[in-house]
């Protein structure tokens, strides 16, 4: 079910009462993999981090620390289900270590050459940003056409994020979704 709703352009968010949301936003929000490049001052926090970057190591570790503020919309049956899609190879995960302690990451799910980016979090500063470029890198590398961002906010703006109407998004996803690229 989570799959075939992702491939129609749904997402869905849970609630700490336990309920769960459908979400189709419009305007919605992407990365254009084509034209995102780190800027200057990226680069040089990738090229100076004190950080070891892995993929797909820790999975349900990422999403609990996503899930590890205040108001969380991560609920234990979202892991739950999320975790049976890494396991299946449909989600996926960046992790940020320093000295062999998690300190930040990023998941999200993966379907034809769309990749889904769902949350990420970041216990010391820049691990967040570390796993985002890391990320965005792999995706451009590996041939994805679609990086969803679902809603934008201050921080993804930041990092690039734009938004465009939900039509263009569909065309983008039909696309996306008719070309098969491994994580």
């Amino acid at each position: 079910m989570l799959l075939a709703a992702y491939a129609r352009g749904w997402f869905p968010m849970g609630h700490e009462d336990g309920a769960l949301y459908w979400h189709d936003p419009d305007p919605r929000a992407i990365f254009p993999l084509e034209d995102l490049s780190p800027g200057r001052t990226s680069r040089r926090i990738l090229q100076r981090s004190p950080f070891r970057t892995t993929r797909d190591q820790a999975f349900t570790e990422v999403m609990r620390g996503c899930a590890d503020r205040p108001e969380t919309w991560i609920t234990e049956e979202m892991i739950f289900a999320y975790t049976a899609l890494h396991e299946l190879g449909h989600a996926h995960s960046v992790e940020v270590w320093k000295e062999g302690a998690l300190v930040g990451g990023i998941y999200g799910v993966h379907l034809g050459s769309a990749f889904f980016g769902e949350s990420m979090f970041g216990r010391e500063s820049n691990a967040s940003r570390i796993a985002f470029l890391t990320l965005l890198e792999h995706l451009q590398h590996r041939g994805f056409h679609l990086f969803d961002s679902q809603y934008l906010n201050a921080h993804t703006a930041l990092l690039g994020a734009v938004e465009i109407p939900r039509g263009a998004f569909r065309l983008e996803l039909a696309s996306a979704l008719q070309r098969e690229c491994r994580f």
